[in-house]
């Protein structure tokens, strides 16, 4: 085990739940994580050093969406809240993986292949 993988830490949040970003106007469905930091090193310097997260901590890919557009997003822990809004998340991907349930957040959709 390398002391990245020993520093992980337990994910807070989990598939299917809505979640919004702390800092800026999205918000999304997070259909898959990273223990800890997965992405390139170019990506995580793009982001301004004032801001930028840990490295050691999960990592959340969303179907996101602002009040423009659809995407998908890579998002730290530290930067991500639970969003209890009942609208909806209208990202094309979500219908496509996921079923709504009770309470606003999402299940993965049975895609066993018969």
């Amino acid at each position: 085990m390398t002391e990245t993988e020993s520093k992980a830490r337990v994910a807070k949040f989990h598939i299917g739940q809505v979640v919004k970003h702390r800092i800026f106007p999205f918000r999304g469905v997070i259909f898959d994580i990273d223990p800890v930091f997965n992405n390139t090193e170019e990506w995580w310097l793009s982001i301004p050093a004032e801001v930028r997260p840990r490295k050691d901590q999960p990592f959340y890919h969303l179907y996101a969406e602002n009040a423009e557009t659809e995407y998908v997003a890579y998002v730290s822990e530290q930067n991500l809240l639970a969003d209890t809004s009942p609208e909806p998340i209208r990202h094309p991907q979500v219908r496509e993986m996921f079923v709504r349930i009770e309470g606003g957040a999402y299940r993965p959709r049975d895609l066993r292949v018969n």
